[in-house]
């Protein structure tokens, strides 16, 4: 462990003591760095490894329309476990689009669309020694160049520029070099430029595209037109729906009603002017023509502000801890602002958050049922930003769960309890992150039922000052009913993860 992470682990343990400010400990216990073994607190789609297929059995929406690779496979190290305990979350599973869908006819528009800007639609290939790496899609903005695609479909350049390297292929066959300026890992974006002055860049740079204005949003309904190269097969355009904006997300995705596949990540959704409204970035599976893209304002931001910067040199790590820093005090700073709703229980009050941009799912044992009675509300952000081909982050995700064991009685109900609380799962090291630091004590809060908590940090081993956040509750003052809580928040600093924690145990008091 460097010495900034093992100082971090240290900070956490004395960090930690904000429980006992919220009320005297009773007692403290060292607790072992893992809880368990059993599948961890399921975790939202972010853009999957390039090449393969992220998949999730909660439901989430946005998962990321990745950039293919030569050789596709089955699925990415980085897809997230479903929820605790074998919970079954109602929804439909989320992908990297993946899937052929059924070929629709092109329209006349479409046709003229797709004839009047594929001089400037291009195919992102990332190189590694020679060969082809990842493949997405991208479209030029300028007169000298620039082109925006996805920040996935760049990223292994971005974070290792000495072994990935970017070229471009036209729909003729003619490619050349590119250069990464800028990207905004927030908002999944990358900013471009073709280098040198061949023809064939002259040419693709002859009539670039432009941005429909702010002031002329789309109405509900609208035709808009997806491009791009999916599964490095050949360019096309795909016409759907626009379908207004995401419900519950933190920051706006285009609900478009198209099909957008694995190598049209960074590709155009154009209006019938050839305008751009959107960039492809994500898709649903099992659903017919779900996908999702990132409003074209936040390009056309990202231009603006890196037009006349320099190509980045070294790895893009510095500028990738900025601008995770500044989203999560941002996220942080209204999740704290938002008061906690209340799981209805004749006992206890247990914080649930707002679905300002979280969903929750409701489950339960049947009533009629004998053992064990048991009801979770599980609750999540539905998207999370793309680090690398393993490491999603920026994301929060609360479950609650309330048992009743009276038809057990207390020596049972004892032992499936504290399995229960084991079982959760904290994760170990790996490239990206330290092993979970944990700090375990008994709180009393002063309108509430006596808690065990256990607070957990595992530290970012190249992003310094970020952690991950978990922490797991449950009530210790009955011998046949028990509820257990866990909050995580993904990549947030050690001020803002003891202000969370210290949020999260003040959501739980006695149901007046």
């Amino acid at each position: 462990m460097s010495p900034s992470l093992s100082s971090l682990a240290r900070g956490a343990g004395a960090g930690l003591l904000l429980i006992a400010a919220l009320a005297q400990a009773v007692v403290a216990q060292p607790r072992p760095a893992a809880a368990g073994s059993a599948p961890a607190a399921p975790a939202p789609i972010a853009p999957a490894k390039p090449g393969t297929t992220a998949t999730t059995a909660t439901g989430a929406p946005i998962a990321p329309a990745a950039p293919v690779a030569p050789r596709a496979q089955p699925q990415g190290p980085g897809t997230p476990p479903g929820p605790p305990r074998g919970a079954e979350v109602p929804g439909l599973p989320a992908v990297a689009a993946s899937q052929p869908q059924a070929a629709v006819p092109v329209s006349a528009s479409a046709r003229r669309l797709y004839d009047r800007s594929r001089a400037q639609l291009l195919q992102v290939r990332t190189l590694f020694n020679g060969s082809q790496a990842s493949v997405g899609s991208g479209f030029v903005v300028t007169g000298e160049g620039h082109v925006i695609t996805n920040y996935h479909v760049v990223s292994q350049h971005a974070l290792e520029p000495e072994r990935y390297r970017l070229q471009y292929q036209t729909p003729e066959g003619d490619g050349g070099d590119l250069e990464l300026l800028d990207f905004d890992a927030r908002r999944d974006l990358a900013l471009l430029r073709i280098v040198g002055k061949t023809p064939v860049a002259a040419r693709m740079t002859a009539s670039p595209l432009a941005f429909r204005k702010a002031d002329q949003p789309l109405a509900k309904g609208e035709r808009i037109y997806s491009m791009g190269n999916p599964h490095d097969v050949a360019f096309a355009v795909v016409e759907g729906t626009y379908n207004g904006l995401v419900e519950r997300s933190f920051d706006p995705l285009i609900y478009y009603s198209g099909s957008i596949n694995p190598g049209m990540s960074g590709g155009p959704v154009l209006d019938e002017d050839g305008e751009i409204v959107g960039i492809n970035v994500s898709t649903m599976i099992f659903a017919q023509q779900m996908s999702f893209l990132v409003p074209a304002q936040y390009a056309n931001a990202l231009l603006q502000r890196s037009r006349q910067a320099s190509p980045m040199k070294g790895a893009a790590w510095p500028r990738l801890r900025e601008q995770l820093m500044a989203y999560q005090e941002e996220l942080s700073r209204n999740f704290l602002a938002q008061p906690w709703r209340t799981l209805s229980h004749p006992r206890y009050r247990l914080p649930i958050p707002q679905e300002q941009y979280m969903r929750c799912w409701g489950s339960g044992s049947p009533t009629d049922s004998q053992g064990l009675q048991m009801q979770r509300t599980q609750c999540r952000m539905e998207h999370a930003l793309f680090i690398n081909e393993t490491l999603q982050t920026g994301y929060f995700g609360v479950t609650e769960e309330v048992y009743d064991g009276s038809k057990l009685g207390p020596i049972r109900f004892a032992n499936i309890y504290t399995a229960s609380f084991r079982n959760e799962r904290l994760g170990g090291p790996d490239k990206d992150r330290t092993a979970p630091y944990c700090k375990e004590d008994f709180v009393q809060q002063p309108d509430g039922p006596p808690l065990r908590a256990v607070a957990c940090l595992r530290a970012y081993r190249k992003l310094d000052g970020l952690v991950d956040l978990t922490v797991l509750v449950t009530n210790v003052d009955s011998s046949t009913e028990g509820a257990l809580g866990r909050f995580d928040a993904r990549g947030v600093s050690f001020a803002n993860a003891t202000k969370l924690t210290r949020h999260y145990l003040q959501g739980f008091a006695w149901t007046r």
